[in-house]
Parts: C-alpha cells; sequence; structure tokens
C-alpha cells in the first residue's frame, strides 16, 4: 500500500511540475488525453516536403491507412506538399523519419494491449507497440504534439510511455429518436479515435423509431422507420469503419420497455389490446412487450440471429431501462402469470424476461449486457450493468455501479457522463468510474471498465449532434484514459480549446454548423451579435428544456438559438474568471477586463434590436439581451465611478433573466452579474 501511494504522489507531482514546465514554455503541449507518463527534453524535429513514414513488424492495412491518413493530416496543416503519397506495405521506406514498429495485429477487443511508446529525437520519431492498436494512438498523440516556431513546423522532443486506464472508453449514439446519417456516425467515430475512445454503443430502437433492417420483418423498417434506417450492408459498413480505428461496435436494441415502434408492428406481442404506433415525442412510454407470451421471444430470437452476425463483438446490449409496468399492472393475464409462478414485482418479472434472452443471445456468442434496471438477486452474474442514474432519479450517484462491482457484474459507468444533459464539461472531467467513497478489493476493481458518454437524441438532428458531443467528450476520453491525478480544471480547458479546433480538421462540425444556425436566425444578415450572444447562453439543462417531452416532437425544429448554444458558453466563463479575479484583486486591469465584456453586450443588444426588424427568430432574444444590456450600463457606471448603483433597477432585471424564457436558454454569466450587483 505505501508502495502504490508513493507511485500515485510521484504520479502527481510528475504532471503537476511537467503542466508548470508546460505552460512557461511559449508552446504548452495540447494533448489530449494526457499521456501516462511523458517527458520533454531540449531541441525539435523539424519539418520538411522529405518527411516520410515507414511501417515494419506485424503490418496491416490498418496501420497503414492509419499512416497515410496521419501523412496527409500532417500535410495539411502545415502545407508542406510532401513527396511521399501512400503506404501501401510494409518496410517501402527504410530510411524514413518515422519508423512505425508493430510487434501484432490487435484485435478490437477489451482487453486488448493498447500501449505504446513514442520517442521524438532532432533526427528521429519512433513508435513502438506490442500490437497496431497502440501505433494508432501514438499517432493521435503524434499529430497533437505538432507545432509552428514562426517559419518552421516540428514536433517536440518528447519520450512517452503510454497506456489506457481502463478498457471501456465508449460513446453511445442513439439514432433511433432522430436519425443520425451514416456520414455523421463515421465522422465521429474519428473523433473518438482521435481522442482514444474504444466502443461505440450504437442504439438503435426506441419508441420513435426502428431503425435497423430485419430482412425476416421487413415491415419493422417499412411502417416503423419513417423511411430512415440502416440497411444490414450500411451496418456492416459502420462496423468496418470503426474497426479500422480500433474501435469496437456494441449494438442496443431496447426491450422489453421503449417498445412503441416493435409493437406498432407486432401489437400481439404487447401486454395491452390496443392500437400502438410510433411514438413523435420524447419521455417515459407505457408500450411493454409481454414478457408471458411465446411469441414475444420467437420474434426476439429471430431478430438476433439477424443482427448478431453483424457485430463481430463479444456485447449485445439489450436496453431494459425506464419499464414503468403500467401495462403489466393493468394486464390480467400477466398478474396470473406472476402469482402462478411466485414471481414478486415487475423488476422480478423483468428479470425473468432478461433470462429468457441470456441463452439466445450466448447461441449468437454474445454476451448480455443491459442498463442497471436488469440487476437483480436472480440476474446472471455474466450480464454487464450499464450504471446510468444518479441523484436527480433518486439513486445515489455511482450507487449502482458500487453495488454491480461488489455483487460479481462487470459493470460500465454512464452515470456522470450523459453529454445530453448539456452540463458543464468541469462536471464530466471530475466524474470518475471508480467512486472515491467506496473501498474495492482488487476483484471489485477489476469490474469495473470504465464508462461512457451517452447522447441521446431527442433533441438533437445531423446539424447539432456533433456541438452536443465535443468538445466536452475529449474531456471524458481523458478521465477514461489518464491518471486519476490528472484533473487541473485550468489545464484541461487550455487543452481542450486547443483539441476542439482539431478535432473540426477531421471533419467534426460542432463549430462550423453554428455558423449555419446563426444565419438562418438572423435571416442571412450578419451574425456577429447573434454569435456574442451564444457566447454567454447555453441550453437549459437536465431536460428542463422540453420536460416531459411537451415542448418538442420528432419533427420540431431544432434550428433555434437553443440550438445554436453550447454547454460551455466560452464568454462566460472567461467573463466568469475575471469577475472573480476582480473581486479578489480590483486592480483597473481586471476592471476593464469587465466592463469591456459589459459595454460589448449594450452593443450587442443594440444589434439585435436593428437586425430584428428583418429577422423575426430573433425577436424572441430581444428581453433577454434588454435586461442584459440595462444590467451592463448600470454596472459600467459605477465601475467607472460615474454613478452609484440603481440596485433596484438591477434586481428587477435580474429576476426577470432568471425566469424560464421562450429561448430555451439560461444566461451563463448570471450569478457573476449578481456578485458585481452585490459591490
Amino acid at each position: 500500500m505505501k508502495n502504490r501511494i508513493g507511485i500515485r504522489y510521484s504520479i502527481l507531482l510528475l504532471f503537476v511540475v511537467f503542466i508548470t514546465h508546460a505552460q512557461n514554455n511559449k508552446k504548452p503541449l495540447q494533448l489530449m488525453p494526457w499521456p501516462q507518463n511523458i517527458t520533454v527534453s531540449e531541441g525539435q524535429f523539424l519539418l520538411s516536403k522529405d518527411f516520410e513514414v515507414n511501417c515494419v513488424g506485424a503490418v496491416n492495412s490498418r496501420i497503414l491507412k492509419a499512416a497515410t491518413q496521419f501523412l496527409r493530416r500532417v500535410d495539411a496543416r502545415s502545407g508542406l506538399f510532401f513527396k511521399q503519397g501512400y503506404l501501401t506495405k510494409a518496410n517501402e521506406s527504410p530510411k524514413a523519419a518515422l519508423q512505425i514498429n508493430c510487434k501484432r495485429i490487435g484485435k478490437v477487443e477489451l482487453y486488448e494491449d493498447e500501449s505504446y511508446q513514442l520517442a521524438v529525437t532532432a533526427n528521429s520519431i519512433n513508435i513502438d507497440a506490442n500490437t497496431d492498436l497502440g501505433a494508432l494512438h501514438a499517432l493521435e498523440t503524434l499529430y497533437q504534439l505538432l507545432q509552428n516556431n514562426g517559419s518552421q513546423f516540428y514536433f517536440p522532443t518528447v519520450t512517452i510511455n503510454d497506456n489506457p486506464r481502463y478498457v471501456w472508453r465508449g460513446l453511445m449514439i442513439d439514432g433511433s429518436r432522430h436519425f443520425i446519417p451514416l456520414e455523421v456516425l463515421k465522422r465521429n467515430l474519428d473523433g473518438m479515435a482521435a481522442m482514444k475512445l474504444n466502443v461505440f454503443h450504437w442504439h438503435l430502437v426506441d419508441d420513435q423509431g426502428w431503425r435497423i433492417e430485419i430482412k425476416k420483418y421487413p415491415q419493422l423498417t417499412e411502417l416503423a422507420s419513417d423511411g430512415q434506417f440502416y440497411t444490414q450492408t450500411e451496418i456492416a459498413s459502420i462496423v468496418d469503419y470503426a474497426t479500422e480505428k480500433g474501435i469496437l461496435v456494441v449494438p442496443e436494441i431496447d426491450v422489453p420497455g421503449h417498445a412503441s415502434a416493435i409493437l406498432s408492428v407486432f401489437p400481439e406481442i404487447g401486454s395491452a389490446t390496443t392500437t400502438y404506433a410510433v411514438s413523435r415525442k420524447s419521455g417515459i412510454h407505457d408500450p411493454t412487450l409481454d414478457p408471458t407470451n411465446p411469441k414475444t421471444y420467437e420474434i426476439l430470437e429471430n431478430i438476433f440471429k439477424e443482427v448478431c452476425p453483424l457485430f463481430p463483438g463479444a456485447y449485445f446490449h439489450i436496453g431494459g431501462d425506464e419499464n414503468n409496468g403500467a401495462e403489466w399492472d393493468a394486464n390480467p393475464k400477466i398478474q396470473e402469470f406472476k402469482k402462478k409462478n411466485h414471481i414478486e414485482s415487475n423488476h422480478d418479472l423483468q428479470t425473468y424476461f432478461n433470462m429468457k434472452l441470456v441463452p439466445m443471445l450466448q447461441k449468437q456468442g454474445k454476451q448480455l449486457m443491459g442498463w442497471e434496471e436488469i440487476m437483480t438477486p436472480n440476474m446472471s452474474k455474466d450480464a454487464i450493468i450499464h450504471a446510468w442514474r444518479g441523484v436527480n432519479e433518486g439513486v445515489e450517484a455511482g450507487g449502482s455501479l458500487i453495488k454491480a462491482a461488489k455483487n460479481g457484474y462487470k459493470t460500465v459507468l454512464s452515470n456522470g457522463f450523459y453529454i445530453d444533459l448539456m452540463l458543464s464539461v468541469d462536471s464530466h472531467y471530475l466524474n470518475d468510474p471508480m467512486p472515491k467513497n467506496a473501498v474495492f478489493t482488487p476483484a471489485e476493481k477489476a469490474r469495473i471498465l470504465g464508462g461512457e458518454a451517452t447522447m441521446w437524441s431527442e433533441l438533437v438532428t445531423p446539424l447539432t449532434i456533433d456541438s452536443r458531443i465535443w468538445p466536452r467528450t475529449a474531456a471524458i476520453a481523458e478521465r477514461l484514459w489518464s491518471s486519476d491525478t490528472v484533473k487541473d480544471l485550468e489545464s484541461m480547458h487550455k487543452r481542450l480549446k486547443a483539441v476542439s479546433y482539431q478535432l473540426e480538421t477531421i471533419g467534426l462540425t460542432h463549430i462550423r454548423n453554428k455558423e449555419v444556425i446563426l444565419r438562418n436566425i438572423a435571416n442571412y444578415q450578419d451574425t456577429k451579435a447573434l454569435n456574442d450572444f451564444t457566447n454567454i447562453c447555453e441550453p437549459y439543462k437536465i431536460y428542463k428544456r422540453n420536460g416531459g417531452g411537451k415542448k418538442y416532437f420528432m419533427y420540431s425544429p431544432l434550428t433555434l438559438f437553443a440550438d445554436a448554444c453550447a454547454a460551455d458558453a466560452s464568454d462566460a466563463y472567461e467573463f466568469n474568471k475575471a469577475v472573480k479575479s476582480f473581486l479578489e484583486n480590483k486592480t483597473l486591469e481586471n476592471q476593464k477586463t469587465i466592463t469591456d465584456y459589459l459595454k460589448k453586450w449594450v452593443n450587442m443588444n443594440q444589434e439585435l434590436v436593428q437586425l430584428s426588424n428583418d429577422a423575426p427568430l430573433i425577436q424572441p432574444l430581444l428581453p433577454m439581451a434588454k435586461q442584459l444590456s440595462t444590467i451592463a450600463i448600470e454596472l459600467v457606471a459605477n465601475l467607472e465611478n460615474k454613478k452609484a448603483l440603481n440596485k433596484t433597477l438591477i434586481q428587477e432585471n435580474l429576476k426577470l433573466l432568471n425566469e424560464r424564457n421562450v429561448a430555451d436558454v439560461e444566461l451563463a454569466i448570471y450569478e457573476s452579474l449578481k456578485k458585481l450587483a452585490d459591490l
């Protein structure tokens, strides 16, 4: 124990020392996830048009494609017009400056070796990895090291030894509420690979749509997909694309609840005598499969027989969440079945249902995984428990994960990583799959596989989904890869800003699509004022925007102001820091930083009023902008010693700002304005 404490202290000390060193340098390193071990030395590897890459050892198409892609990305960034084109075989450029050595071809599965060693000197770059998967990660790190000195591009001289902390580092994308096209999935897989995430959890079925082709039951997509679904060929193309990136794909078909779509086609396996329909709104719905009907299992087994072979990985997610039991409680036949079979509760009845699925999936070589509701005393210990609920659902944060690990289940954490809640990146970054309030044996600790960011799609479309996933998921990726001692928020924010731009260069649209939305709102007028407003506003959080699914339907527009705003408003972050600094030290410099922002928002209000004359979608924003401007004018006058604060006026406008507004956003500088008003 003493040795482990000493090692952890050394890692923490090394990280603090290095971050301090990096911040004192002109060119701090912008790495994310932060490596386990890194040593920086004086010197640079200068790039020229003669730069080449060579692969040796166990070489396959995956590493050749990755090396070629790396070459093209660096060339695009540096504009050097490298002479080398495409890598096509092993050892074709023996004298290349960058040598990649892989000992064996890695398998895209959990527990595979993903470690790598990267050494950059003034004359050479060497990547050594036990598998090509580790080499893929090394190339991403090397790309992030790319810098320039004003005239030349270079890699700083470093030595890195790196490996992930957790074996499950995932992102879930829900393609059922809003259909997410293939090209959107692929660019997000590119983002995952850049951040060293290795599990893509694909939520394919829910109340709002059946999105996967089943050849035995074509009516599932004919009647329950609105014509938007993935063919089996398209599924295979995504799996192949992910495999090239070293990413495991885990499908989810959610049962027995969230069943409106399947029951709209097969009402006979529903638990109520009713007409079922694909749902057009979000929320928890009653439709549930009948666990007492043999045909339920016949249909599911036929579906599994087609779906499982499409996914070579060992895991299959059956959902199992949010079954409210309403239809079971109202069905006399189901109640009689429970009584006859000594099943005491609906939770136990769902376990009966789940245990019927275990052998079906085992026949297909799959291990069952489900949301935490599947965990009961009689559930198979082979199941993987996906912990998702927290204090907002009346469950102790981390409680399900702790319970699962201690009761013999492997488990994955998503509680705290729900990116659709639009919570701050800080909250995700400080979350950890290893709860600090629990003591684990080594065996229990080993059952905690890692974590997964979850992107539910009730309030996203292909236009906006990237901005809800990135860049916050990069910070989650660091939490799942890096040492738990790497948790400095200021460092994370600085690196995340650079990484966000890097992610856009590989095709993600989280930055550029904002302008598309703003142009629509502005009716193709200048968008500067709107953009300034988005930088201090954030969409309502924790489902407040669409409470109970009452405002937005699956066909409602998601092209409004809230859709252009991000979870972490950039100017709000800087302004809030500036206010904190000013309150601690009332220098003229700190004061000017604040007043510059306040004056900017006064001008913004004036510009929005002018723009609104020819842009109806701006008009719902005007009350907020006016209230902010009124407060800002008062604060500037006071800070510049021109007049005393009219606190009554400020409090009236603060109250209005704090009320729910039709724009579905909150002002992220609200608390800082309150603090300034209390001066």
